[in-house]
C-alpha cells in the first residue's frame, strides 16, 4: 500500500446520491462513510514491498481493487468481480480526506505534463473508454450519445478520438449541449417533450443515417427506448447510465432489428490507456472542470452539483497547494 497526501477529488453523481438517499440499489449506507472516488494525490510513504512508487510521486488512484483472484480477474474483467473493494461504494470509505492509503497496484504515476485534476478525470474518462470500447466505436462510426451530463461528454471526446466521423448528443439542457459542442459533438438536439420516436427520428435526420452505436448515458427510461428505436439495425446500444431497477423498453423491436444491447459496470484495464492519452494531448478533459472548491468548503461543493449547476465540480484536498 502506499499512504497519499490527497490533492484533487471530483464529485460524481453517485455521491451525491449517497449523500441525498443513502443508497444506490443493493449498495446501502448503514455507517458513516467517507465519500470520493474520482482522485488524485502525492505519495508521502510506501509500504515495504512496494518497489514501482516512491515518496513525491504524483499519482492517479483507481478506486476499484479486486479482494481475491477470482475467475472475473482472472479473465481481465475485474470490475465484475462481486467481492471488489469500491471507494465509496458501502461499506468502503472513499479518498475525500486529506490523507488516504491505497493498494499500490492500484495508484498510476502521472507524468510531469499531466496534471493532478487531469489525473482524478481519468475516473470518469476511463467510464467513456471502457464504453467505447465495449461499443466497438471505430473509424467512421456515427455515434448517438444519450445525456450530456460528465458521462455524456466523456463519451463524445472519447468517441471522437476512437475515430468516430460523426457524435450526436441529445439533452434537456441547451448549456450541457454547448458544453458538448465544445468537447467535440457534431451535431446537438435539445428534447423537449417528443416521444421516444420522435427524438430517434431527429438523431436519424441530423446524422443522415440511423447511428450504429448508441451511448445510453442517462438511466431514464424514454431514453433507452430513444435508444432502442434510434440504434441501426444490427447496431450495439450500450447501457452507461443507471436508473429504476425495472424499464419497460420496445425489446422485440430490437429483438428483431438484432440490436446487441451491452451493459457497461464502471471499467477496467483503462487507467495507463488514459494516462497515455492525456500525456500525449491526443485528448484535452480540462474544460469538464467548471468549479474548485477547497475541501472546507465541500458541502457547498455538493450542493452545486447537486443542483446540477456547471459540470464538473473539484475539491482541493491539499491546502498547501490549490492548483489543477
Amino acid at each position: 500500500e502506499v499512504l497519499l497526501r490527497m490533492h484533487s477529488v471530483g464529485i460524481c453523481g453517485s455521491d451525491v446520491h449517497y449523500w441525498q438517499h443513502g443508497r444506490i440499489g443493493d449498495f446501502v449506507v448503514k455507517d458513516p462513510m467517507v465519500l470520493g472516488h474520482e482522485a488524485s494525490g502525492t505519495v508521502i510513504k510506501v509500504g515495504s514491498g512496494v518497489t514501482h512508487l516512491k515518496p513525491g510521486d504524483r499519482v492517479a488512484i483507481e478506486p476499484g481493487v479486486p479482494r481475491e483472484m477470482d475467475e472475473f480477474c482472472k479473465t481481465g474483467r475485474y470490475n465484475l468481480s462481486p467481492t471488489i473493494f469500491f471507494c465509496a461504494t458501502p461499506p468502503d470509505d472513499g479518498n475525500l480526506c486529506r490523507y488516504y492509503k491505497h493498494s499500490a497496484s492500484y495508484c498510476y504515476k502521472l507524468p510531469d505534463n499531466v496534471t493532478f485534476e487531469e489525473g482524478a478525470l481519468i475516473e470518469p474518462l476511463s467510464v467513456g473508454i471502457h464504453a467505447c470500447k465495449r461499443a466497438g466505436v471505430t473509424l467512421g462510426s456515427k455515434v448517438f450519445v444519450s445525456g450530456s451530463g460528465p458521462i455524456g461528454l466523456v463519451n463524445v471526446i472519447v468517441a471522437k478520438m476512437m475515430g468516430a466521423a460523426a457524435v450526436v448528443v441529445t439533452d434537456l439542457s441547451a448549456s450541457r449541449l454547448q458544453k458538448a459542442k465544445e468537447v467535440g459533438a457534431d451535431f446537438t438536439i435539445q428534447v423537449k417533450n417528443e416521444t421516444p420516436q420522435e427524438v430517434a427520428s431527429k438523431v436519424e435526420s441530423v446524422l443522415g443515417c440511423m447511428p450504429e452505436i448508441t451511448v445510453e448515458c442517462t438511466g431514464v427510461q424514454a431514453c433507452i427506448q430513444t435508444g432502442i428505436y434510434a440504434t441501426r439495425s444490427g447496431g450495439t446500444l450500450v447501457l452507461v447510465g443507471l436508473g429504476p431497477e425495472m424499464v419497460t423498453v420496445p425489446i422485440v423491436n430490437a429483438a428483431v432489428r438484432e440490436v446487441d444491447i451491452r451493459g457497461i459496470f464502471r471499467y477496467c484495464n483503462t487507467w495507463p490507456v488514459a494516462i497515455a492519452l492525456l500525456a500525449s494531448k491526443r485528448i484535452n478533459i480540462k474544460p469538464l472542470v467548471t468549479h474548485r472548491f477547497p475541501l472546507e468548503k465541500a458541502l457547498e461543493a455538493f450542493e452545486t452539483t447537486k443542483r446540477g449547476e456547471g459540470v464538473k465540480v473539484m475539491l482541493k484536498c491539499d491546502p498547501t497547494d490549490q492548483s489543477p
